[in-house]
């Protein structure tokens, strides 16, 4: 019904007086109104320039690609109910808290904006009331959009602090999940740039793509994601300072608390050392997934900012046992020197031999025993499966080789299927096979 209604409503391209009147910087028009069949809105693929069933896509009932337009819908489910009444906030289709990243957060609404469509285009694009007028006026470039209010989601680091909004937290209004949200029942986040971006991709990135906006190899993307993660990490993590005399956990690694407990004299320490946290045992560590995996893409960067960015990496663990204050500025180094490395890696492309060797890093000695923990171990696989996709589709390894890389591959992601059942030994061990294959094809 609703993707018949959007058909309906967008058919006809606005005229000229009704473009004018609903065009206003800043205003949010609604998913309605890029849904004509002359515009977002066809059943088919067959623009001439761009595939024209953007909104098909957005709309999956099922795959990744159609997740933000049931952003709002799972808010009427029962889990979501759950949290909220736990919580004290009431029917959560109305919690501010949850509208902050499960709807469209607009200021200014058109006459087409719904709340119920979910994270719809302008989430991601920027608010359309400033150029949607021109968006569709033939010989208007790109950059004539942007300047007019569209978000340049071709810039990766554009596009990563977009994400990030929600797909991790943000210091705007109701962007953030807290360990309280956490402990009522809501999932744990986590977040890839270039993954999501394979996800989330509903657009063709052909020649003309190119001319106009230009691209990014992925495994540059990937190295640019996790830089820019770990900076807004670090960032919200200075702003935030918790609740009474605790900190705000949801900074911390979930699983180094939430572990079995056991009273029993021969039960098995679950607990491992880890050697990139240099930390009083028991202290809560901080979720460093995106630190790890910076160590690995580091390597393609000026030698005096890898290093830098390794010293002050153990500096800021450092400080997280000592007191606030410091572990505040240490994390302001340390996102000052994560912004440097997100600049370093898009002023150059990575070569066959910087992709190589940022897997050798991830699968390697050096890494391994950085593991310990659940989050650690998801982001090294999902960065392995990238930096592989991105060899094969620069034709810089054979599709074969890797395919034959895939069992060990799977057995890496089945040690990370359950948070509660990750085993780093399982896990070290299936990379090692990995690694091995590697080597080879390299």
């Amino acid at each position: 019904m609703f993707l018949m209604l959007c058909f309906g409503i967008g058919a006809v391209l606005p005229s000229t007086a009704s473009a004018t009147q609903m065009s206003s910087p800043g205003v949010h028009e609604g998913v309605a109104s890029c849904a004509g069949s002359t515009c977002h809105g066809r059943q088919a693929p067959t623009g001439a320039v761009v595939r024209q069933n953007e909104l098909v896509s957005w709309q999956d009932p099922t795959g990744p690609g159609g997740s933000h337009s049931r952003a709002w819908r799972t808010l009427t489910y029962a889990r979501a109910q759950a949290i909220t009444r736990r919580l004290g906030l009431g029917p959560a289709q109305n919690a501010p808290a949850c509208l902050g990243c499960h709807a469209e957060p607009a200021a200014a609404r058109g006459a087409r904006f719904q709340v119920s469509d979910g994270v719809g285009c302008e989430s991601c694009h920027g608010p359309s009331g400033g150029w949607v007028a021109s968006h569709y006026t033939v010989g208007v470039s790109h950059a004539s959009n942007v300047a007019r209010g569209m978000t340049p989601l071709e810039d990766p680091v554009v596009r990563a602090n977009v994400c990030l909004d929600c797909h991790w937290g943000s210091d705007k209004p109701n962007q953030f999940v807290t360990h309280e949200m956490m402990s009522a029942g809501h999932p744990r986040l986590s977040f890839e740039l270039e993954l999501f971006t394979a996800f989330q991709q509903h657009h063709d990135v052909d020649a003309d793509y190119v001319q106009r906006k230009a691209t990014m190899e992925s495994a540059r993307l990937w190295a640019i994601g996790q830089a820019v993660a770990l900076q807004r990490i670090l960032t919200v993590y200075g702003e935030r300072a918790g609740t009474g005399v605790f900190p705000e956990f949801y900074f911390f690694d979930c699983h180094s608390c939430h572990r079995p407990i056991s009273d029993e004299p021969n039960a098995p320490l679950l607990v491992e050392a880890n050697p990139g946290r240099p930390i009083p045992a028991g202290t809560p560590p901080f979720n460093d997934e995106n630190m790890i995996m910076l160590a690995a893409a580091a390597r393609t960067a000026p030698a005096s900012l890898a290093q830098r960015f390794q010293t002050d990496s153990r500096a800021f663990h450092q400080a997280l046992g000592s007191d606030r204050a410091g572990a505040v500025e240490a994390a302001r180094r340390l996102a000052g020197t994560a912004g440097q490395l997100s600049a370093s890696f898009a002023s150059s492309p990575f070569s066959r031999a910087d992709t190589f060797a940022i897997l050798e890093d991830v699968l390697g000695e050096a890494l391994a025993p950085r593991y310990t923990d659940y989050s650690g171990g998801a982001q090294a696989v999902m960065a392995v499966d990238t930096l592989l996709n991105a060899l094969v589709a620069q034709g810089q390894i054979e599709a074969g080789a890797v395919r034959a890389m895939r069992p060990d591959i799977d057995r890496a992601y089945a040690a990370v299927r359950d948070p509660n059942r990750y085993r780093p030994q399982e896990f070290r061990r299936a990379m090692d096979g990995v690694a091995t294959a590697v080597r080879r094809a390299r």
